[in-house]
């Protein structure tokens, strides 16, 4: 090898290990009650934080789709893994979920030092943001619900937790959760394709802390009453064929000041987040509801 060639290998071999040192250095960790939390930060303006769904972590539901990169133009963008799930901490035992995974919310702004943010939640992520918005408004600048909303009393899935624990616990996987979400107009998964689907899930998290998570959601519940004197902006946002649509509609005709409802075209409960009118939709209300447009800065 030529010295021209060693020295261009050189400069890539140095140029790879910076970018790849550079990736690593993104992550952070924060201790909430004594659960280690991982979470990055991107970006510069108004506070978003991004909470993402169940089973999920911030690389598969916001940086595989863009979601974590579009913000950032704008914003200053925080994203984090839920307790249970990606590179934080997992305990087992319901009692380690439900409203510490608000609180982890709470910890992290004031471990940044943030005073308030906007908060975005998708599916399991919408739930807790959408608790963490009737709970502490005093730190929400505004909230997306998407691919969730509420379930009102009464609903014939507010079991489907506890199901979807137990299912975990013996071995089984998440077939109460994959046969919900599957659209009306498509076909029940097969046998096969559920072993596949548990398969997957097994090699990539630790199934007794989902359960944990499952067993914790019962904390996470809003009240009527609640809803109705909320004052944060809210944006629900749900795939057309999203069998959880139902709870987008009910959030919306029972809570005050959501703004809007944006349905997103052909999409279902995990091809939303891909779906190019998502982040536009997210972008678009930010925009419509930041405290420098409201101040006239």
């Amino acid at each position: 090898m030529n010295m021209n060639r060693l020295r261009i290998w050189t400069l890539a071999i140095a140029s790879l290990v910076a970018t790849l040192g550079a990736y690593a250095q993104e992550d952070q960790f924060l201790d909430s009650d004594g659960v280690k939390i991982r979470y990055i930060v991107k970006g510069e303006g108004e506070p978003v934080v991004l909470i993402h769904g169940f089973t999920a972590s911030l690389d598969r539901n916001w940086k595989g789709a863009g979601v974590i990169d579009a913000l950032a133009q704008d914003y200053r963008v925080i994203a984090f893994d839920n307790r249970g799930h990606g590179k934080s901490g997992k305990p087992h035992g319901g009692e380690n979920y439900g409203k510490a995974m608000t609180g982890d919310v709470v910890h992290l702004l004031d471990h940044l030092e943030i005073e308030k943010a906007h908060i975005v939640g998708y599916s399991l992520g919408g739930i807790i943001a959408l608790n963490f918005t009737v709970n502490h408004p005093e730190r929400t600048i505004s909230t997306v619900v998407g691919g969730q909303g509420y379930n009102p009393p009464g609903d014939p899935n507010s079991d489907i937790a506890i199901r979807i624990a137990e299912s975990l616990e013996k071995g089984e996987g998440l077939r109460p959760l994959i046969e919900l979400l599957t659209p009306a107009d498509r076909p029940k998964p097969t046998e096969d394709q559920l072993k596949a689907t548990n398969a997957m899930l097994a090699s990539t998290n630790d199934v007794l802390a989902l359960a944990g998570v499952m067993r914790g959601m019962s904390e996470l519940t809003v009240t009527p009453e609640q809803l109705k004197k909320n004052a944060v902006p809210v944006l629900g946002l749900v795939g057309e064929i999203d069998p959880l649509r139902v709870t987008t509609l009910a959030m919306r005709a029972a809570m005050s000041n959501v703004t809007d409802v944006v349905i997103l075209d052909g999409a279902d409960h995990i091809s939303a987040i891909s779906h190019p009118g998502f982040t536009k939709a997210i972008q678009e209300f930010l925009a419509a509801t930041s405290v420098a447009k409201s101040t006239g800065d």
